[in-house]
């Protein structure tokens, strides 16, 4: 079996010391801001983000310069997006999120948080989103990988609006990732984007179903590619993402809860397709429609904290098998999980271990055809909701 890259610590507040420890483990955080570009470096990888947009340009890790698509345009690499509409129109508008102010919301050499800002105003209307849009990335010390989170507030007095879908996206090197795993039983060599395009593809009923006609890779010929194929309910999309088998590395999108996921447990999202893109969805009307896309009155208060997510690096220093990088991947989404909430995201508006409630009790169904007894639960789901309808909370989105 071939030797894994260190886990990363457990938040910096929990004090856990990674399981071995790569050249630069122990080196701290450091942030460098010049004109275009935030670079910030712990010793195992550097994320490089644009300044004041905030996209994610590059990660550099385990020897290689970029894993992002060095062929796309920079602000088509790592991004925040959404797709809204004024209320009443059917049509979306598609928005890459870039922010307009940069800052540094702390930093030492244990931590950096770093903060790129959209303010809404009236000149905007009709041309952007009716929000003011705060996207957040954290670096920790010993840590192989970011996370990312946003606030998004809704202002009295602005306008109306319908939110479609909002989600991180990022674009991997096409020459290097080429291996996708979602789960244990569906993980697979992908096509190549070229694959998808005429005469390598034919496109068949709908714009995202292709028939791989003549692929790169010629065992994948006959098959249709269509990212619905990899959809999955949220209660299972926990971790996900690519491998590149030279060198041998993982990049991974760790979603720790489901709490700022909106549709409930059994609501299927996209995960990872061709490309390779990797994504993290947090609102969307994928398979249930306008149900699931909350609207907003003008004047309407609202805001919400998406995220944070985690972006895990993981690295096979001999390379014998690449896929120990998922077994991985699992290891440290449990690792994520068991330390939500997270103690480290700055922002007042996410809420932290002492400022949220708790409920315990036991959950017994009462069905005598079945036992004069009571039964337990098994497996149920319990969750808080604004009052409401029956069925309501699967379509409360905001």
């Amino acid at each position: 079996m071939g030797k894994l890259s260190c886990k990363n610590l457990l938040p910096c507040c929990m004090g856990h010391p990674p399981a071995t420890s790569p050249a630069g483990a122990t080196a701290g955080v450091s942030v460098k801001v010049s004109d275009r570009y935030v670079e910030i470096k712990n010793g195992i990888f550097e994320l490089t983000l644009s300044n004041p947009d905030g996209i994610v340009t590059g990660v550099r890790y385990n020897g290689v310069d970029n894993l992002m698509e060095i062929l796309n345009k920079e602000d088509n690499r790592g991004y925040w997006d959404l797709v809204w509409s004024k209320l009443g129109e059917r049509t979306g508008i598609f928005d890459v999120i870039k922010g307009t102010e940069f800052r540094i919301i702390y930093q030492d050499e244990n931590q950096a948080e770093v903060s790129f800002f959209r303010t809404w105003d009236p000149s905007l209307e009709g041309k952007a989103v009716p929000l003011n849009i705060d996207k957040r990335f954290i670096v920790l010390r010993g840590c192989s990988g970011f996370y990312t989170y946003g606030i998004y507030e809704h202002q009295e007095g602005w306008p109306g609006f319908s939110l479609g879908e909002t989600r991180v996206a990022f674009k991997l090197r096409k020459d290097k990732f080429h291996y996708m795993a979602l789960a244990d039983d569906r993980q697979r060599i992908m096509p190549m984007p070229e694959d998808r395009v005429p005469p390598r593809g034919q496109q068949l009923a709908y714009p995202e179903a292709v028939l791989l006609v003549d692929p790169i890779n010629p065992d994948l010929r006959g098959e249709v590619d269509d990212k619905y194929q990899y959809s999955c309910e949220d209660q299972y999309n926990n971790v996900h993402g690519w491998i590149s088998f030279d060198p041998p590395i993982g990049f991974w999108q760790i979603t720790p809860s489901d709490e700022f996921r909106t549709g409930g447990p059994v609501k299927q999202n996209l995960t990872s397709h061709v490309g390779p893109t990797m994504l993290a969805m947090f609102l969307s009307g994928h398979y249930a429609g306008d149900d699931l896309t909350p609207k907003f009155l003008t004047g309407e208060y609202w805001k919400k904290v998406h995220g944070p997510v985690f972006m895990y690096l993981n690295s096979s220093w001999d390379g014998s098998d690449p896929t120990l990088l998922w077994e991985d991947a699992k290891v440290q989404m449990m690792i994520e999980k068991e330390s939500w909430p997270y103690c480290f995201a700055l922002s007042d508006d996410f809420q932290k271990t002492e400022q949220r409630g708790c409920i315990s009790g036991r959950l017994l169904v009462r069905d005598r055809y079945l036992d004069d007894a009571d039964l337990y639960a098994t497996s149920a789901y319990v969750g808080l909701a604004l009052p409401g309808d029956v069925g309501s909370w699967q379509r409360e989105c905001k």
